[in-house]
């Protein structure tokens, strides 16, 4: 297993997304792939600009996102995990599958929310067109789980 692609939301469940990343990285001596997709910019996709201030808003967002994807790429590579990370732009689930597949990904891991229902049907569910798209083996790490080291402390 060379490639390792984990896509992150910097949401609740990427601690426990990175816990299990890390573990397979060293177990299999991998390459770890971070990927991010940020909201594409209004400019670049042909949308209307908005007032400056909502514009100014989207780019310090975007160097927010990119800033935590890199500190989390560096603290990974610290523990000696060769880790690169990507932020892009573009529809999430279709720019994650192009990616991993670029990629040559042998793995990804992603997370689930645990969306349903009415919140389901609005929202979607990206773990669920990942696992319907994706030409590797995804392990999907759900919203409640928590690592042993989590539960002891």
């Amino acid at each position: 297993m060379k490639n390792i692609v984990v896509a992150l939301d910097f949401s609740q469940i990427t601690p426990a997304i990175i816990t299990q990343a890390e573990t397979l990285v060293q177990a299999f001596n991998s390459k770890l792939w971070l990927i991010h997709i940020a909201e594409p910019d209004p400019d670049f996709v042909g949308f209307k600009t908005g007032p400056q201030p909502k514009r100014d808003r989207w780019a310090q967002e975007f160097r927010r996102e990119h800033q935590q994807i890199q500190d989390l790429a560096e603290e990974l590579r610290q523990k000696g995990l060769d880790t690169v990370a990507l932020l892009t732009q573009g529809s999430t689930v279709e720019t994650i599958l192009a990616e991993a597949k670029k990629l040559a990904a042998d793995l990804m891991i992603i997370g689930s929310h645990g969306r349903s229902g009415i919140e389901k049907f609005f929202v979607g569910s990206v773990s669920e067109g990942i696992l319907h798209g994706a030409h590797c083996p995804v392990l999907v790490i759900p919203a409640s789980w928590r690592s042993p080291e989590t539960l002891e402390n």
